[in-house]
């Protein structure tokens, strides 16, 4: 198992590395530009600063920049190819964006205060809290916090920010992953893991993921 996260872990830092080497030839990103875009095409679904309202969009205050920016170049098509990330919804957002706004997004969101979330189920935090710091070796599911780390921090340009955000996503963002609906993933290495859970399994550890702060 150890040699197989191993390799994972190698695929996905790989990608990363690739991010940065591009990342260091563009203009700094500026987040004053963005907000026109953030008033016209971001604030109804996400909030005005990233807080979003609905438990089926994800916070972005806070959110690591470079995961933002990422995020919003694979929802877009290119080159007549399907987008990476398919979202019919997000693809229209998008679709009028340039690498440069989203860049923008990407440090505006990074700049406002995260959401303090909290745990709701008393009865399957324990389980969820197992599963985000050590893991389940039985099952070869790795702990949450060796990438996301012990608060849900996460880990500029590598791992997202995961504290606070709506259990309802994550929950709903793990079982993409562990169907194929969503593969953005360098490495596979979220496809990996979430397919070695269940359907409770994943429920508790979003719970615990919401309270992290």
């Amino acid at each position: 198992m150890r040699i197989r996260l191993a390799l994972l872990s190698a695929a996905l830092a790989s990608g990363v590395a690739g991010v940065a080497i591009a990342a260091e030839s563009m203009p700094k990103a500026d987040p004053a530009k963005a907000q026109q875009t953030v008033s016209q095409v971001c604030a109804a679904c996400h909030g005005p600063t990233g807080q979003s309202p609905l438990p089926e969009n994800p916070h972005l205050a806070g959110q690591i920049a470079e995961y933002t920016t990422k995020q919003l170049m694979n929802f877009k098509a290119a080159d007549g190819k399907q987008a990476e990330r398919v979202n019919p919804i997000m693809a229209g957002m998008v679709a009028n964006l340039t690498p440069e706004d989203m860049r923008n997004l990407g440090a505006y969101f990074a700049e406002q205060t995260p959401n303090k979330g909290f745990a709701r189920n008393t009865a399957t935090v324990e389980l969820g809290q197992q599963i985000y710091r050590g893991g389940i070796a039985s099952q070869g599911i790795p702990a949450c916090s060796g990438c996301h780390g012990a608060a849900g921090a996460g880990m500029p340009a590598q791992y997202p920010r995961l504290a606070g955000q709506h259990p309802e996503y994550i929950e709903a963002q793990m079982k993409a992953w562990r169907s194929g609906a969503r593969a953005n993933d360098p490495g596979k290495m979220m496809r990996a893991i979430a397919d070695k859970m269940s359907d409770a399994q994943i429920k508790a550890v979003a719970d615990y993921i919401s309270g992290l702060r």
